[in-house]
């Protein structure tokens, strides 16, 4: 079961690209890597060495802590034969005010790959203009395409398809939001966000993945009722409600999303069949209840394995 004919993953080359966003790929290029990421998972399940990465070394830049992130990367990594070296911003220059341009020149001199978790999207853009080396983002304030690539991956494994499900996104419009409707749009999933008042998407990231829609025949829309959003979906999907940087805002945010916690009634208005879905980490009883987050339709840790898989799928074809 793969997403790509064999003719056209045989002649797929992605080496040497770097991996900001999903709009920097074609439907075809993310279903290779979907593909690759199953075949990383099936040869690992039965022990087959496979290290295209032998000999290389991934520079991890780490400005927001992380689980599923920096686990995935380095085991990644040493599965595939490489070396990953963890740098925090305080092992760094960037940390006392080294350049972008600088940094990435120097490291590129160093590394074969770097992959950078931060927070203004504008880091990550910069550092894979001057690099000379592939640069994946990691997650940033304004996108998370690492995540995304597993969640589908995810989907796909489940649903055996990807083209005309419904993804419903419950909660903050944050970078989990804007990653989910713009690989939506390239793989024909439908995205539905519902969102409390001046917690929207991006309306040019939704602009953007509206356009991409068209050729997919996908429908990327943001609504304001939760309800409205979960009807006929095949898959429920939510965040924290204040993402890293904005802890500050906890309680104001509890009081605006306090009608969007997925619990069993809400659930109910997806389809019997559903799956729930979450980034991780999660705060039970905030935006999830118990209920469905540890109940039957939760998937949430095939999601967080499959961030290995996915991220394998990645190196392997950038950096390999």
């Amino acid at each position: 079961m793969t997403l790509l004919e064999p003719s056209k993953r045989s002649s797929m080359n992605l080496s040497g690209r770097d991996f900001i966003e999903l709009t920097d790929y074609t439907t075809e290029e993310i279903h290779y890597l979907i593909d690759l990421a199953i075949e990383l998972k099936r040869k690992q399940k039965n022990g087959e060495e496979y290290q295209p990465l032998k000999g290389k070394t991934v520079g991890l830049i780490f400005e927001k802590s992380s689980t599923r992130t920096r686990v995935s990367f380095e085991v990644g990594t040493y599965q595939l034969g490489g070396h990953a070296l963890f740098l925090s911003k305080n092992d760094i220059q960037l940390g006392r005010g080294e350049t972008i341009a600088d940094t990435a020149g120097v490291m590129s001199r160093y590394l074969d790959g770097i992959m950078i978790r931060t927070f203004g999207h504008e880091k990550v853009v910069d550092l894979a203009r001057y690099a000379t080396v592939p640069v994946i983002n990691g997650l940033s304030d304004l996108a998370h395409p690492c995540q995304v690539l597993a969640d589908y991956q995810t989907l796909y494994e489940y649903k055996g398809t990807l083209q005309g499900l419904k993804l419903a996104y419950i909660g903050d419009g944050n970078n989990m939001a804007h990653s989910l409707m713009i690989g939506g749009a390239k793989l024909g999933v439908h995205v539905s966000v519902a969102s409390p008042e001046g917690y929207e998407p991006d309306p040019q990231i939704v602009a953007d993945a509206q356009e991409i829609a068209k050729a997919t025949g996908a429908v990327i829309e943001v609504v304001r009722d939760p309800k409205a959003a979960l009807q006929d979906a095949d898959a429920i999907y939510t965040d924290v409600w204040a993402s890293m940087g904005f802890e500050e805002e906890q309680k104001a945010r509890e009081v605006a999303f306090r009608d969007y916690q997925v619990d069993e009634q809400l659930a109910r208005y997806a389809k019997p069949d559903y799956v729930f879905m979450h980034c991780l980490p999660a705060h039970r009883g905030e935006e999830v209840s118990e209920g469905v987050i540890d109940g039957e339709h939760s998937i949430i840790f095939d999601q967080a394995e499959n961030r290995l898989h996915a991220q394998k799928a990645l190196m392997a074809a950038l950096i390999g």
